[in-house]
């Protein structure tokens, strides 16, 4: 799982037009597996999602296009390395030179094509379809999780950079969201005393599920830009 993730980290730090390979060789002893058409198009998808997310991260216009792949992306990426290192009775390693080679030749006919973002969206069309059936959308959360996420994010963002503008805004929109989340509950009719029981158990849950999160994995799975979304300042009618 480890190399994994270290090949994912190699694979977005590449774009698609460069004309150099993205991923030092593997050693000369290493091959790569013999792959079915299917397999080499579900690991096309999974390089051409893990390169998008980085020129996402970014902000790289053209990429910034497509659905935010960070996320998604990564979980497509590794499970579906993991299965085709199973169903190819091989390691890692092997899977990720196929992955490497893959990344070169997409970057070849990028690098040869006088439309470069056709030859990535030929390539991301049917992958997104892809994506959408192995990793659906999650539901995205309520105006209570988003302020208990982002009031986690002000906490972390505090405990690395101390009382920063960063840590500040957080916690700001964290507090109106908050304010948010109750005042919807009221209006659901719940007591004072019964907002507070809900909001300490969507604490404790959300509390649970990133505690349970493996520690290779450093990706939160939360749409923030949703919650940002819900904090914004009502408009005036």
């Amino acid at each position: 799982m480890k190399s994994l993730f270290l090949l994912l980290a190699s694979l977005q730090t590449a774009t698609v037009p460069a004309a150099e390979p993205a991923i030092p060789p593997a050693a000369p002893a290493l091959s790569a597996p013999t792959l079915t058409p299917a397999q080499r198009q579900d690991l096309t998808c999974a390089a051409a999602f893990a390169i998008i997310a980085s020129e996402q991260a970014r902000g790289v216009t053209s990429a910034l296009a497509y659905p935010t792949l960070v996320i998604r992306g990564r979980t497509y990426f590794v499970a579906t390395a993991e299965r085709i290192v199973t169903e190819t009775a091989t390691n890692d390693d092997a899977v990720g030179l196929a992955l490497t080679q893959i990344v070169e030749d997409l970057q070849a006919e990028a690098a040869q094509s006088n439309d470069p973002a056709g030859v990535v969206d030929a390539v991301m069309t049917p992958c997104l379809a892809k994506l959408d059936a192995a990793v659906p959308l999650l539901p995205p959360p309520s105006m209570l999780q988003c302020a208990i996420y982002l009031q986690l994010a002000a906490d972390e963002v505090g405990a690395r950079e101390g009382d920063s503008a960063s840590a500040r805004d957080l916690k700001t929109l964290a507090t109106v969201l908050e304010a948010r989340a109750r005042d919807e509950m009221r209006d659901e009719g719940l007591s004072g005393n019964e907002a507070d029981q809900r909001f300490i158990e969507t604490r404790e849950a959300i509390d649970a599920r990133e505690k349970a999160r493996d520690s290779d994995d450093d990706a939160a799975d939360v749409d923030f830009e949703h919650c940002f979304t819900l904090a914004k300042p009502a408009e005036k009618r």
